[in-house]
């Protein structure tokens, strides 16, 4: 693919000579989201990818992302609703439960593209506890901290909130209370329209300080 990984993009050599915009970002990370739904819902019998990261999604000339590599991916067969296997994929981006477990299920991907949507917006590698750091911040309001700073400002506030909303979801501890890929491609089109709408604007750490404290 022209443009190669999402990787590159976030933590490599691209970041800095050619910084990824907003609505860049969030057209990535739905056009990724959309990949796994099909991945969940669109094949029968549906197929957990089990190695979801920044790695693994390639963009093309247009910047158009899409989902590689499946040596790692498992069917869920017979209706279960999830498999027992051996434990594999990428640390950072691990569903705790299915590296505790041994548990896999669909919710396992979602957790890791929590993670994905987690460095797309901070440009943070998952090694660095982004998790455990990212759910301090929003739990505060503090999402202005949180930030990639080669944005330099420039995003839709309320579009920023809903994809940081998505992926605080998506890392969930509990499978349970993750929601599916089906409503994380809702709910980022829904940031997305939300650029489109907002445009794109400096926005001031005075005026992010005065959101309210969660949502």
């Amino acid at each position: 693919m022209e443009y190669g990984t999402l990787t590159n993009h976030i933590h490599g050599s691209a970041k800095r000579e050619r910084p990824l915009d907003w609505q860049t970002r969030i057209n990535i990370a739905l056009q990724a989201a959309e990949g796994l739904l099909y991945l969940h819902e669109g094949c029968s019998p549906p197929i957990i990818h089990r190695d979801v990261k920044c790695t693994n999604i390639l963009l093309d000339k247009n910047m158009s992302a899409k989902i590689t590599d499946f040596g790692l991916s498992k069917l869920l067969q017979n209706s279960r609703s999830h498999v027992t296997t051996e434990v594999k994929g990428t640390l950072g981006y691990l569903d705790p439960e299915y590296y505790g477990m041994s548990s896999l299920n669909e919710k396992s991907d979602v957790y890791s593209f929590g993670v994905v949507l987690l460095e797309i917006i901070s440009g943070v590698p998952p090694k660095e506890g982004i998790v455990e750091s990212a759910k301090r911040l929003l739990s505060c309001g503090g999402i202005a901290y949180m930030m990639d700073s080669l944005l330099g400002g420039r995003y839709s506030l309320e579009s920023a909130w809903r994809v940081a909303e998505v992926a605080y979801n998506c890392v969930e501890p509990r499978p349970v209370n993750r929601p599916t890929m089906n409503t994380v491609v809702k709910e980022l089109a829904e940031a997305k329209a939300l650029v489109s709408h907002d445009g794109i604007k400096p926005t001031s750490l005075k005026v992010l300080d005065d959101v309210p404290e969660a949502r």
